[in-house]
């Protein structure tokens, strides 16, 4: 027998003993290795944030302890949180909390409507026009560094009401995180895009609501969700000006009647608030996002 005869007949042993082996089985966690490591990741994140939580209350009760027994400072024994928490269910429950947020959160979304309906057409011409970008970009930049509240006594004296006043200041306050956002957005458009759409026929509109809209889409959602931030901050001092409601009015009124306990409860309402607003933005930004997590 030839040296290759012996080479062929190897090569047909090995394909036969290849052939008759079963592949071994894959567990289920085998198939799925990602599975355990996201529950595990979960866990983690969720464990560091109820520390996180209980940190901060553990802080809280610490300073209101501190508070309490210095003779100096016990009138402010009411910040404590067992006072507060006391304080949030009474309010919860009597209807209070709903009828000081109502108008806060009238306000905010109004104004919000305002610095979107002029934020968005806007930061999408600056960021399509690059000469109409040069010509605002000293303008814009020198405006958005004025404090919002720096136009407080402009707003009263051109608005007839203080809601009006209010809405201003804080549509003042959020539009130019939308601008920009949307700008930047618009510039991050690949060009490819307009061209195609171009050679299909598409005019100026289908251009607007197929391409660019959809493009930028987490883009506005990410500079409403800043907007949204700056404008709850905004909305507690513009609330002192001559409104009898709101989250703003109840701290103010509350401090002037000395209920340190709902001051306090006023406050975390409002953090509250602001945190589901701003976790409610953050998952529309996470859905209208192109990066999938795999």
């Amino acid at each position: 027998m030839t040296v290759s005869a012996t080479i062929r007949d190897a090569e047909r042993g090995a394909r036969r003993a290849t052939a008759t082996e079963k592949p071994p089985r894959l567990s289920a966690v085998a198939l799925r290795p990602g599975l355990s490591a996201r529950a595990r990741a979960a866990a983690t994140n969720l464990g560091l944030s109820l520390a996180g939580i209980a940190i901060i209350l553990a802080l809280w009760w610490l300073g209101g302890e501190l508070i309490a027994a210095d003779p100096a400072t016990s009138a402010f024994a009411d910040f404590a949180p067992e006072p507060t928490f006391a304080r949030f269910g009474e309010m919860v429950a009597s209807g209070e909390a709903w009828r000081m947020t109502a108008p806060s959160l009238t306000r905010v979304g109004t104004g919000l409507i305002w610095a979107i309906a002029v934020g968005v057409p806007v930061g999408i011409l600056i960021g399509r026009v690059a000469a109409l970008q040069t010509l605002t970009n000293l303008p814009f930049q020198f405006l958005r560094m004025i404090s919002p509240l720096s136009w407080m006594p402009i707003a009263v004296m051109a608005f007839a009401t203080w809601d009006k006043a209010i809405i201003f200041l804080i549509a003042v306050a959020s539009v130019w995180p939308v601008m920009f956002a949307t700008a930047a957005g618009v510039r991050r458009i690949d060009p490819a895009w307009f061209k195609v759409a171009r050679n299909l026929g598409a005019r100026p509109l289908h251009m607007l609501f197929v391409v660019i809209l959809p493009a930028i889409a987490q883009d506005v959602l990410t500079g409403i969700r800043l907007a949204l931030g700056v404008a709850w901050i905004v909305l507690v001092p513009a609330e002192y000006l001559g409104v009898t409601s709101g989250l703003g009015y109840a701290i103010n009124d509350a401090r002037d009647t000395l209920e340190y306990d709902r001051l306090a409860a006023t406050v975390l309402m409002i953090g509250i608030i602001g945190f589901l607003l701003d976790w409610v933005l953050q998952h529309l930004v996470q859905r209208f996002s192109w990066v999938r997590q795999e």
